[in-house]
């Protein structure tokens, strides 16, 4: 029931038979969806996207501590890891990046060495977890921005035990293994006494309140905090980036206890009164914040609250980042002419983008349709005549067999192989879609004349840069010479020239300022040679 990872025994984690017989052992993500569940139960690390965000926000958590995860509408935890960042960490970085770093899943070796190698219930299949069809939320909620089931503890750990009915000899053995380790368990410090006063002060608020405080954070977020370059956005980014940091200090605030109940509700509510223009994203099943009256009687009576702030270095800190969410670099996908028999036999959009997730739920889609999970081992797909000819045909020497089978970790990545890559720079309302893999920015510098340096910048276009503009600000903030010319042999594409060995500097302006991945960005000093 309990395990570690360094086999010196410093760190024990609960497995997930633990998990079941005591679900609140550990603090728990959970997921957007049960289709999310494929990939963390495949042997993938937990990543932001794919966590359903809670009204009141994460709690607070450090990197290196143990989190469970757990699916919608089931109690049972599937996935036990560490965290990889803290929330703070989280928070600066847009919710994005790898959140948890999986140790042990169900199905995995750890999980198939038990004798008994039961489940908990009925949510629990081969190569997916959904939710339990006997476990009844109260307050289930189908928008994901509006955060997860609210459940009891009794009411989840009575859906999990409901296996011991089954199985009577686990539970005294489950109970012996987890009281001898669960002492030397490192978990994170429960705050939830300290806490309870404040809950229990939200608990007494009326729904008439709820509304009133709701309405006051969106005017405090609509007034300090969202800017019209940062639009559309959205609710989800509405709800956990502005309006939740306008909170009163301890209050809970909980869009289902409101008049409204889910989150699109009170925002079309707001967009129907004038304050706000907001429609719902129908493929992504999401109400978009579009545009904010200012006019709006309601906006010009309210005057909002100052917050008390920290020192000037804050407030840059906090800016700079602000710019920092602006730039979004992904790889996208479209279809080929190799993989479109996958993609319409289960009526998938050809003529659309994908990202590497969704390219890989079209082909997991097709191989649930057609029944190719390896009966003898869940984690391989059987290749049929359509699949095989979408992922190999033309790529195999001639002369060599091809494979009848794929392991399902493998698959997504095959298929993308398979696909048109593309890019997709989104800085504010701009966006810009190119074929092929982006090109990183290169900066050299090299020596001029004697020993004067010169540092080179290029590649800028491909974020959304301007380089004159550019230039001008570096000649401002290095207090040096710079000058724009056109690559040799590259028309539209231009360098940006700075005196002097900024090297360092500049790429780090980059970074902090305009927000590009560090892994987009190549650096060369020719003067150390």
């Amino acid at each position: 029931m309990i395990f570690n990872i360094d086999a010196r025994g410093h760190d024990l984690f609960p497995t997930v038979y633990a998990l079941w017989k005591v679900p609140h052992l550990l603090p728990a993500f959970t997921l957007k969806g049960g289709e999310v569940s494929r990939y963390v139960i495949g042997g993938a690390d937990l990543m932001f996207p794919g966590i359903s965000i809670p009204p009141e926000g994460f709690h607070s958590f450090e990197a290196g501590q143990p989190w469970a995860v757990k699916v919608p509408g089931n109690p049972a935890p599937i996935a036990v890891g560490i965290t990889t960042m803290s929330s703070t960490e989280a928070l600066k970085a847009g919710l994005r990046g790898k959140a948890l770093r999986i140790l042990h899943y169900y199905r995995d070796m750890l999980w198939d060495s038990a004798d008994a190698r039961y489940v908990p219930n009925e949510g629990f299949f081969e190569d997916i977890v959904v939710e339990d069809p006997n476990f009844v939320s109260t307050s289930q909620s189908p928008d994901s921005a509006e955060g997860t089931p609210e459940v009891t503890h009794e009411s989840e750990d009575a859906a999990v035990d409901s296996s011991d009915t089954a199985d009577p000899g686990i539970h005294n053995e489950a109970t012996e293994e987890i009281t001898d380790g669960i002492n030397e368990l490192k978990l994170p410090e429960d705050k939830s006494a300290e806490q309870a006063p404040d809950e229990k002060e939200h608990q007494t608020l009326t729904t008439e309140e709820i509304d009133s405080l709701l309405d006051k954070c969106l005017l405090q977020a609509l007034y300090t905090s969202i800017k019209e370059k940062d639009l559309p956005m959205p609710g989800s980014t509405l709800w956990s980036n502005h309006i939740l940091p306008c909170r009163p200090p301890g209050v809970t605030l909980d869009i289902k206890k409101s008049s409204h109940k889910k989150l699109s509700q009170w925002l079309q509510s707001k967009s129907s009164s004038g304050l706000i223009s907001a429609k719902e994203d129908k493929y992504k099943k999401e109400v978009i914040l579009l545009g904010i009256n200012r006019k709006h009687p309601d906006y010009m009576a309210f005057k909002p609250e100052k917050r008390v702030q920290e020192p000037v270095e804050q407030e840059k800190s906090v800016a700079e980042s602000s710019v920092t969410k602006q730039l979004e670099v992904a790889e996208i996908y479209k279809p080929s002419s190799h993989v479109k028999p996958i993609f319409m036999a289960v009526e998938a959009d050809m003529e659309k983008y994908y990202s590497a997730l969704e390219a890989s739920d079209v082909v997991f889609r097709y191989v649930e349709k057609e029944n190719l999970v390896k009966p003898t081992d869940k984690a391989k797909v059987i290749l049929d005549v359509t699949l095989c000819d979408a992922l190999y045909k033309g790529a195999i020497k001639k002369g060599s067999a091809y494979p009848t089978e794929i392991h399902k970790k493998d698959l997504g990545s095959t298929l993308l192989n398979r696909m048109q890559v593309h890019h997709k720079v989104t800085r504010g309302t701009q966006e810009v879609i190119r074929k092929g893999a982006i090109r990183t920015i290169q900066i050299m510098t090299e020596r001029r004349q004697g020993n004067k340096k010169m540092t080179r910048l290029s590649g800028l276009e491909c974020f959304l840069m301007d380089p004159d503009s550019l230039a001008s600000e570096l000649q401002k903030k290095f207090a040096c010479s710079t000058t724009t010319a056109e690559l040799p042999g590259k028309k539209g594409q231009y360098e940006v020239l700075v005196q002097g060995g900024v090297i360092d500097d500049l790429a780090k302006h980059l970074v902090d300022h305009y927000g590009v991945p560090k892994r987009y960005i190549e650096v060369y000093d020719k003067t150390k040679r």
